[in-house]
């Protein structure tokens, strides 16, 4: 729970302004700059929580001819507001107790087709709720989010007592959102040479290809574990892993999570464009926070 309310109004990012060089052909730039003076938009606004979470009818989208942007709603998890998020399917553990849980496939499919690439568009794990039993301290704990549009594990830190029960606590690493230089098993996460420098960046996720091209880049908390170029852009920042890692907490014997904290923090990717008079006055381009949330369940 929230200690706010849905509709606590905040100065916050015009996300449709923002996103709009990324998503609209730039022959229309043109248009598009017509459409942010004429409906008096800037690049903050002010906006209720519950408008930048589940959407918001954006007023300089509305001015926006259909055949460049039909739909004129945005916000940050719009349009999956009370929607499914599947079906899955996954192994009941009958005939091998050691795969239950596991998922085996996502919406009726075996593999993403995110990534262009086989190994990045695996379907590994579970989904965190529960792990095959007699859990192993020495090997990762693998599980699929679909929120961060792939799989992603996590590496045994300690073990502790929570009301008597012996629990594993697994964390996600510093290395799972590494670059490939630090972590060559993540070369086909990096889809942007040139917003991962070469793909020398680390701490960040670009989703654009599981948000239909809209400029979503995912990472934890404060941009903990970022690369300095990311970090050095923003003021505010105050990274810390005991308050913005995300963990498991997994009983060894059956495999089931007893306490878990998902942090996540969701950024829009904006650059100066001399076409688009709000944004030629940046000095350079940002990874913008939005929003980052915390799930903690015990």
């Amino acid at each position: 729970m929230s200690i706010g309310s849905d509709d606590d109004e905040y100065t916050v990012l015009n996300l449709a302004v923002a996103a709009a060089p990324g998503i609209i052909s730039e022959m229309f730039l043109g248009i598009v700059d017509s459409a942010i003076k004429q409906s008096n938009s800037s690049l903050f606004q002010k906006r209720s929580v519950r408008e930048v979470l589940w959407g918001y009818r954006d007023p300089f989208l509305e001015a926006i001819p259909n055949f460049i942007i039909s739909d004129k709603t945005t916000g940050v998890f719009y349009p999956y507001n009370g929607t499914a998020d599947g079906p899955y399917v996954v192994f009941n553990g009958k005939d091998f107790i050691q795969k239950v849980a596991l998922i085996t496939r996502y919406k009726r499919q075996s593999t993403l087709s995110y990534w262009s690439d086989d190994y990045c568009d695996m379907i590994n794990g579970t989904d965190a709720a529960s792990f095959p039993p007699s859990v192993d301290k020495n090997l990762r704990l693998y599980f699929f989010s679909s929120e961060i549009c792939r799989s992603i594990y996590g590496e045994f830190e300690k073990e502790y007592k929570l009301r008597g029960i012996k629990l594993y606590r697994f964390v996600v690493p510093k290395l799972a959102l590494a670059s490939p230089l630090e972590n060559p098993d993540n070369h086909c996460f990096c889809t942007d040479l040139l917003i991962s420098r070469n793909c020398t960046g680390s701490g960040v996720l670009d989703l654009r290809a599981c948000q239909g091209g809209k400029p979503i880049f995912l990472s934890m908390p404060h941009f903990l574990y970022a690369s300095d170029f990311i970090l050095d852009s923003l003021d505010g920042l105050s990274p810390n892993i005991e308050e913005h890692q995300t963990f498991v907490d997994v009983e060894p014997i059956t495999g089931f999570t007893m306490h878990f904290a998902k942090r996540l923090q969701v950024n829009v990717y904006f650059n100066r464009t001399d076409k688009i008079e709000v944004l030629s006055k940046l000095q350079s381009e940002f990874m913008f926070p939005v929003v980052w949330l915390n799930e903690v369940g015990i």
